[in-house]
């Protein structure tokens, strides 16, 4: 593979509309932006990266048993690029993937894998020592027996984890080892605060002269034109300004609205099959000691005894999936387009909750369900809390295979791209498979020697780091992450820098 960093030159004017400012629309106007291309970002809401929750970096795809080797090979590239992209996003500890006895599965099938991303991620670091992000390759993973964990029990508690046995020492005082198949596995999948990306791109695309941004504003028709498209769109500034229409001509449409990206393909006139599934995560906090990694039960999805994952914040707080249908995972949650429709529709009650936020008692209820799916493992979780109400939301997934995890982008004619991450380390990977499709139309030229030919897209290797992301420090994006949380209703521990 061709590693020549490569760099746009603009050809002639260009600008690119993305409807959408989730993590996908934000990271493509991030990208395009850095390269000094003009772009025009519309969100509904009144803020960047306010969709479904991100937790956790996807780093190998260990989280989930059932997925390809090729799926978590392109989680593992694509979760390094993202760390470089959002360098003040990540929360530096590691994940433990644990299977209690009352599991179907084996833990030692999951080596294999382990050790196939193991060794990719040492060829990413030798190609470039920059992709050493993750910690050092040979560290990617470890295995504690039976015996070792025993023993991590006997230690006290650090006050801070300078070894992956540090990081094992909270769950061997608190986990009885009977509960568990051995061996316990530690991996460098770290955590990712949608707060502090949604601050990286916030501050980034507000300082940028090159993209303008719509906040409260709403795509309400496009009309396609022999060389891009016409946009109409309402916004609306606060409740006391009578909503303005304005339409805007861009040369390139990009449809990165998420679950609704079935609306912008019928507005646009396009076809789409795929899925949506509504999804939730849970606030708990818990009186605990020790420095928790993130912990990853495995279980069959949709039953009892699904999947229980515990991710840790600072200040006590956890956020909890559990994938039951009374957790995280919805009875007839997962819905399918139809030929009438690019557009999946979700039942109302779902709908309402995206649209108008949850009942005090769903909260309630369904976050106390959490908590004590977590306690059949962990039974000292027993006495955690409700700490604020379901980070929630609905997940796009193109196709029919509910399974996919590793997706990014799609093209409709010349000048129509859309953007359909279900994980959102793909996003980058989508913005630069659509910076090639601009190439291929004739907008940009590659300052580079070559293409990467063996690269079915051809799309040419551009350097992960976007010097527009850099530009803030640690602490003013800190900042930033934590005002957003306030003012959407959250901790301020779901901001905070962890490890």
């Amino acid at each position: 593979m061709n590693t020549h960093p490569c760099h746009a030159a603009i050809q002639r004017p260009l600008t690119v509309g993305i409807l959408g400012g989730g993590v996908a629309g934000a990271t493509v106007a991030l990208r395009l932006a850095d390269l000094g291309i003009n772009t025009l970002l519309i969100e509904a809401s009144n803020g960047l990266l306010n969709g479904p929750p991100i937790c956790h970096l996807h780093a190998g795809g260990n989280l989930y048993r059932e997925i390809s080797d090729i799926q978590c090979l392109t989680l593992l590239r694509q979760s390094i690029d993202s760390v470089r992209a959002y360098p003040h996003s990540i929360n530096r500890r590691p994940t433990v993937i644990a299977i209690p006895t009352s599991d179907g599965g084996d833990a030692n099938a999951l080596l294999p894998r382990l050790k196939q991303v193991a060794k990719e991620y040492q060829r990413l670091v030798t190609m470039d020592p920059a992709n050493k992000v993750l910690g050092e390759p040979d560290d990617y993973y470890r295995c504690y027996t039976r015996e070792q964990f025993v023993a991590l029990a006997e230690k006290p508690l650090p006050k801070k984890a300078q070894s992956h046995d540090d990081w094992l020492i909270p769950l061997a005082h608190n986990l009885n080892p009977d509960s568990l198949k051995f061996p316990l596995i530690l991996v460098q999948e770290y955590g990712w605060s949608l707060f502090r990306m949604a601050a990286t791109a916030t501050l980034a695309l507000q300082d940028s002269p090159h993209c303008q941004l719509l906040l409260n504003t709403r795509a309400t028709e496009l009309e396609q034109l022999p060389d891009g498209w016409l946009i109409n769109t309402t916004s609306t500034a606060n409740a006391s300004t009578a909503d303005s229409t304005q339409t805007h001509k861009v040369d390139f449409l990009v449809n990165a609205c998420g679950f609704r990206t079935g609306l912008v393909d019928d507005m646009a006139g396009y076809r789409r099959q795929r899925l949506v599934e509504y999804k939730a995560a849970y606030v708990a906090h818990w009186q605990t000691e020790g420095i928790w990694p993130e912990v990853i039960f495995h279980g069959e999805r949709g039953t009892p005894k699904g999947m229980a994952q515990l991710t840790p914040y600072p200040n006590g707080v956890f956020q909890l999936h559990g994938m039951t249908d009374n957790i995280t995972l919805f009875k007839n949650g997962l819905v399918a387009s139809s030929a009438l429709s690019a557009q999946p529709q979700l039942p109302q009650p779902y709908q309402t909750q995206i649209d108008q936020g949850w009942q005090s008692e769903d909260v309630t209820a369904r976050t106390q369900g959490a908590i004590d799916h977590m306690a059949r493992i962990l039974p000292a979780f027993t006495s955690a809390t409700v700490g604020g109400k379901p980070l929630f939301g609905a997940q796009q997934i193109p196709g029919s295979d509910p399974s996919l995890r590793a997706a990014d982008v799609s093209f409709e004619g010349a000048h129509y791209a859309r953007v359909e991450i279900v994980k959102a380390s793909s996003a980058l990977t989508a913005a630069d498979r659509i910076v090639a499709q601009l190439a291929s139309l004739g907008w940009l030229k590659w300052n580079c020697l070559e293409q990467v030919s063996e690269e079915i897209d051809l799309t040419p290797r551009l350097s992960p780091q976007l010097a527009n992301t850099r530009q803030h420090s640690a602490k003013q994006v800190e900042a930033l992450a934590i005002d957003l949380a306030f003012e959407r209703g959250y901790p301020e521990a779901l901001a905070l820098n962890m490890g």
